[in-house]
């Protein structure tokens, strides 16, 4: 009902926003350190093109030509305090400085653009409510002072990600209802207030979309007792990289012991030959065994999109649960082939150490 798009960071993902048949200004396209075959489809899919640096400018006007509509992300530095998982934005590698902000606008306008958009995203799962209405306020402020000293108008504004999901149990789900009330009201007192009106508003929900939707099914291959107790699965980090990368907490349930007692500590580990290859530390379950199925919850967001070939593991399928209770496969188990197909074998031959 209020429209969606994709945001999109390199040329396979617009590749995949193209397939879908998502095209246009339905695609903000915001990456960093950019190559230029990735502005080029961009600029050909009329995306909106999403500027991470004050340089991107002249590198986009001389690879691909300046569009008619153009967004930076802004940086606010110390003015905004990030979260556990994005850090201190000013030790970030994103975005403008404000004083960039203002210069930036200035060249593309003196350029010729006319058309212009602005986007932050200073948080990674954030429960808050009232955080993202504190970064709305920010940008209502900034796009108020840019419209006045340049005299530009903005068409939208992109608050960014970051919206939260409760991976604990005892978690509570961000309620978008008090941070949509709180932007609202922002957004009267301060861009309907300077007759700035309308101005789109844009988020990415990504995480809050698919994340809690989305399990990854293990089962147990081997059970080790040393200084502590193991559970090894038949999958890895390589399947579900954010517990060792962020030392993040996901809930697991042992199918057919779910009444059982939780009464055993163990370590959830993978196969890979990293010692943070852990989906749980101390983690209470049920006695566990040989061949038990372990649910890993809410690895709809960053599990397969995240997943490697690190020790030559290989990507498990991905299955799709419609409403009508069909399962359908939509992507396909990698096989040791597909792992081998970018090598040359045929040079190797040739190799002599």
């Amino acid at each position: 009902k209020e429209g969606y798009g994709a945001d999109c960071s390199s040329l396979a993902e617009l590749m995949m926003a193209q397939k879908t048949g998502i095209t246009g200004e339905e695609i903000m396209f915001s990456s960093n350190d950019t190559p230029v075959e990735d502005f080029l489809l961009a600029k050909k899919l009329k995306a909106i093109i999403n500027l991470d640096d004050i340089s991107h400018i002249a590198f986009l006007e001389k690879s691909a030509g300046l569009p008619a509509l153009i967004c930076f992300r802004y940086n606010p530095g110390k003015l905004k305090k990030g979260n556990h998982i994005i850090g201190h934005p000013e030790e970030a590698k994103y975005g403008f400085t404000r004083e960039q902000l203002f210069e930036g606008y200035k060249i593309c306008r003196d350029k010729g653009v006319r058309r212009f958009g602005i986007h932050t995203m200073v948080a990674s799962n954030e429960l808050d409510p009232y955080y993202f209405v504190e970064t709305a306020e920010i940008l209502f402020n900034l796009i108020v002072e840019l419209s006045q000293k340049l005299k530009i108008k903005f068409e939208f504004v992109n608050i960014g990600g970051g919206v939260g999901i409760p991976y604990r149990p005892e978690q509570k789900s961000i309620d978008v209802n008090v941070m949509s009330r709180g932007i609202r009201k922002k957004y009267n007192d301060i861009i309907v207030a300077n007759g700035l009106a309308p101005l789109k508003l844009f988020t990415e929900c990504g995480r809050y979309i698919t994340g809690p939707y989305g399990y990854l099914v293990s089962r147990v291959r081997h059970i080790k007792n040393t200084y502590k107790k193991f559970a090894g699965l038949d999958s890895c980090m390589a399947n579900l990289m954010r517990p060792a990368l962020y030392g993040a907490y996901h809930h697991i349930t042992v199918l057919g012991k779910e009444r059982k007692s939780h009464n055993i500590l163990y370590d959830v580990t993978g196969s890979l030959c990293e010692n943070n290859d852990k989906f749980a530390i101390d983690r209470k379950l049920p006695k566990l065994e040989q061949g038990d199925i372990l649910v890993i919850h809410d690895a709809g967001a960053h599990g397969f999109a995240m997943g490697f070939n690190y020790n030559g593991k290989l990507r498990s399928a991905e299955l799709l649960l419609r409403a009508n209770g069909k399962v359908v496969q939509i992507r396909r188990a990698e096989t040791i082939k597909d792992y081998f197909a970018t090598l040359d074998f045929n040079g190797l031959k040739d190799f002599n150490a």
